[in-house]
């Protein structure tokens, strides 16, 4: 499966002169993990995440010290360049996603842009991922025999938790061909036969 499979298309972003509270209220509005920063060019330079905007937002509570707390009269940081991450983790729209997964639970990242050509095209965030696996077995089955049937390959198809199971074909290359196109199913986590 390809990232630009199950990437998100409408992307929230933000300009590196962008106020923090500006970033702040976009990814509430938005409900997204992360937006990349983009420049006046439209190129990807960053990427500012809920942890970026937060690290040094919260101040402590008064009420937890017996000491009343020094607050400095102007916070470090008020613009996005100030707490974005300059070398953002990327992947591109014909990546394998499996590639892209990697990253994301290798990582910290929840969420990583989609660059093809220095243009940002797309987010895919570990809810992406997590919205095709949980895909219904009847329609991921569905899906599949009619690719099967497109195909022009003759198998009977189960599918339970995501697992295609296929049986009724002998042929070698019409069993390959099968395997090939029911993995290419969105929410599909594993295919094989049964004999």
């Amino acid at each position: 499966m390809l990232v630009r499979e199950v990437m998100t298309l409408q992307v929230v972003s933000v300009h590196p002169d962008t106020s923090l509270k500006n970033a702040i209220a976009a990814l509430d509005r938005h409900e997204v993990t992360s937006m990349p920063v983009i420049d006046t060019q439209g190129r990807l330079v960053g990427v500012v995440s809920e942890a970026d905007v937060i690290r040094d937002a919260v101040l402590p509570g008064r009420r937890g010290h017996e000491i009343p707390i020094q607050v400095s009269s102007v916070p470090a940081s008020l613009r996005v360049a100030d707490v974005m991450t300059h070398l953002p983790l990327t992947v591109g729209p014909d990546d394998d996603l499996a590639e892209a997964v990697d990253l994301l639970v290798s990582t910290q990242v929840k969420s990583l842009p989609v660059v093809d050509h220095d243009r940002v095209v797309g987010m895919v965030s570990r809810r992406d991922v997590i919205a095709v696996l949980a895909r219904n077995d009847a329609l991921i089955e569905s899906e599949v025999d009619d690719l099967l049937r497109s195909g022009d390959v003759e198998c009977q198809v189960e599918v339970a938790d995501g697992v295609v199971h296929l049986s009724g074909s002998a042929n070698l290359r019409s069993r390959e061909i099968a395997r090939t196109l029911a993995a290419s199913v969105p929410g599909v986590v594993a295919v094989g036969f049964d004999d």
